[in-house]
């Protein structure tokens, strides 16, 4: 294959341009590269350039949308924070009431068991000492009635005469018995006992 070098008309030669400079285009490339590029304009800005800036819109609403949506979902997130903590702030004092509120019955139910158990002990005691008390009442009815029956035996043995009627039984046991508590114990002759009852 063989190149051709390139030629330019030296000036003034048959090219009709006289002495214009060898860079520029011939006018009819320059009119038909300028009507070309009016055409390709205008072929652009009708319907390339709106489907474009149709694109370019949808972008840049999208973006909008997915920065609105991501500053959103942030304060979301920032008041689900917010209400977390105070969620958990309420939590804790709850739990601190609850604990007190405890702490509080406890020592309540204590004091309430302790009361009940002094009220308890108190009455046990006091049963205690009533059947303690009873028993003492008969023991010394028992007693008594055992004192008069041995010394009303045994003053009939000395007296030689029966003393077991009721009434005088239990009018000489009572006046032993009141001397014997007070100390002042007589002796009495049995003769003059004999002319108190005759």
């Amino acid at each position: 294959m063989r190149m051709h070098a390139l030629t330019f008309p030296a000036a003034g030669e048959g090219s009709g341009w006289g002495s214009a400079p060898p860079i520029l285009p011939h006018p009819l490339e320059l009119i038909f590269g300028l009507v070309t590029f009016a055409i390709f304009y205008w072929l652009f800005k009708k319907f390339i350039w709106p489907r474009l800036e149709t694109v370019f819109d949808e972008r840049a609403a999208a973006i909008e949308g997915g920065i609105s949506r991501a500053e959103e979902a942030q304060a979301q997130a920032q008041a689900a924070l917010h209400e977390y903590q105070a969620q958990l702030t309420q939590a804790r004092a709850e739990a601190s009431r609850i604990r007190e509120d405890a702490k509080a019955q406890g020592a309540q139910i204590i004091a309430e068991m302790k009361q009940q158990a002094g009220v308890e002990a108190a009455r046990l005691t006091e049963t205690a000492q009533k059947q303690i008390e009873a028993e003492r009442q008969q023991a010394l009815v028992s007693l008594r009635g055992d004192v008069g029956r041995i010394s009303t035996d045994l003053a009939s043995r000395i007296v030689g005469e029966s003393l077991h009627d009721e009434t005088r039984q239990r009018g000489i046991v009572d006046r032993f018995l009141a001397e014997l508590e007070s100390g002042d114990i007589v002796r009495e002759k049995v003769g003059a006992v004999e002319g108190e009852d005759a």
